[in-house]
C-alpha cells in the first residue's frame, strides 16, 4: 500500500514501467501533501498570539487531518482500480458469451476507475478552502505553506481530472459517460481559480 511504503519505494515503483502506481495515485499525494501543509501553518498559528482564531485553527487542523487520510486512502484506491481495469482487459473472450462478459468487466473497472479521481476533485477543492479560511489569521512566518498547499491540491484536481477523462473516452454507453462527466464538470476550475487566487494573495501579502 502507498500510504505505508516509505517515499524512495514508491517512487521506484512510479518510476518502473509497470502501470501500477501511475499519475492518479501521484494526483492523490499532491493532495495529501496539500492537507499535510494546511495542518502544519494551522499548527503553528496556536498560542496566545493567535487566541482569537483557537477555534477557527483547531476545526481547520482537524479537517486537513482528516482529508490527509482521505487521499492517501485515494492513493490506495486508485491503484486498486486501475489494475483491476488492467485485470478485466486480459479476460478471454473466445465466444460470445465471454466477450460479453468482458465487455461488462470492463465498463464497470473504467466507472471504477473514473470514480477515485472524482472523488479526488473533491477533495482537492477541501483542501483549498480550507487553505483559504486559514489565509487571514495564519503565522506569517509559514504563510507560503500556505500557497504550496493550494498549488498542490491545484496540481491534484488537475490530475485528476485528466485520469477521469481517459477512463471516460474509453467508456462505451454514452449515458454512463454523461452521468460520470456531470458529477464534476466544472469543479476542476473552480478549484483551479480558487487556488490560483489564493496563491496570488499570498505572493501579494508577503511582497507587501
Amino acid at each position: 500500500m502507498i500510504s505505508s511504503e516509505t517515499v524512495n519505494d514508491y517512487l521506484a515503483r512510479l518510476a518502473a514501467r509497470q502501470p501500477t502506481p501511475g499519475g492518479g495515485a501521484a494526483a492523490a499525494l499532491h493532495a495529501a501533501q496539500g492537507a499535510a501543509l494546511v495542518a502544519m501553518v494551522a499548527r503553528y498559528t496556536t498560542g496566545e498570539k493567535y487566541a482569537e482564531h483557537a477555534g477557527l485553527v483547531a476545526r481547520i487542523t482537524s479537517a486537513a487531518d482528516r482529508l490527509v487520510a482521505e487521499a492517501l486512502g485515494l492513493a490506495d484506491a486508485d491503484e486498486q482500480a486501475f489494475q483491476g481495469v488492467i485485470d478485466s482487459y486480459k479476460l478471454p473472450s473466445d465466444t460470445a458469451e465471454l466477450k460479453a462478459a468482458k465487455k461488462a468487466a470492463i465498463d464497470a473497472a473504467l466507472v471504477q476507475a473514473a470514480q477515485t479521481p472524482a472523488q479526488l476533485i473533491r477533495v482537492a477543492g477541501d483542501i483549498v478552502d480550507l487553505a483559504s479560511e486559514l489565509f487571514g489569521a495564519a503565522n506569517p512566518n509559514v504563510i507560503s505553506d500556505v500557497a504550496a498547499a493550494a498549488d498542490a491540491a491545484r496540481a491534484a484536481a488537475t490530475t485528476a481530472r485528466i485520469n477521469i477523462d481517459i477512463n471516460l473516452v474509453a467508456i462505451k454507453d454514452d449515458a454512463v459517460r454523461t452521468g460520470l462527466a456531470g458529477q464534476t464538470d466544472g469543479l476542476e476550475e473552480k478549484v483551479v481559480l480558487a487556488a490560483d487566487t489564493l496563491s496570488r494573495r499570498v505572493r501579494e501579502r508577503i511582497l507587501a
